[in-house]
């Protein structure tokens, strides 16, 4: 419990998977945030590196080996009374022709490569909405404005 009482703010990593101008999207199915898309990414583990962590989760949720990782951008997501999160978002590339595959079908629906950011569908995850709303450019990763 935090000083608070109340339950402490975890850590989540966010994989920007960037292709050209798309990013891999998934629809979250069984967790906070079921039936909103959202990147892949997962909780970072203790004594884990963001990128590690970010690789990790990208192996995991769609068997594709993360190329380039690099430090994209940081968000605080207070997602309801009981979820609070502090997402790290990790970029990168996979390899020329890599395709996703569903590896956990409990939970997510399936990954689509789509335009950043129009073609990102709604709902829309919390944390991913405030890196688009952040004006965020997986092209450039160029930083996007405040945290």
């Amino acid at each position: 419990m935090g000083q608070s009482g109340g339950p402490e703010p975890r850590v989540g990593v966010g994989v920007v998977v960037r292709r050209g101008g798309k990013v891999l999207v998934g629809q979250r199915l069984g967790s906070n945030g079921a039936g909103t898309y959202a990147l892949p990414g997962g909780h970072l583990e203790f004594g884990e590196s963001w990128a590690a962590c970010a690789a990790r989760e990208l192996k995991e949720e769609t068997g594709l080996d993360l190329l380039e990782a690099k430090f994209a951008h940081v968000n605080n997501n207070v997602m309801s009374a009981t979820h609070h999160y502090i997402t790290i978002f990790v970029v990168g590339t996979v390899a020329p022709g890599a395709e996703p595959v569903t590896c956990e079908p409990d939970k997510c629906a399936g990954w689509s490569w789509v335009d950043w950011p129009s073609g990102v569908p709604e709902p829309v995850f919390l944390p991913l909405r405030q890196l688009i709303d952040a004006g965020y450019d997986p092209a450039t990763n160029a930083p996007a404005a405040g945290c």
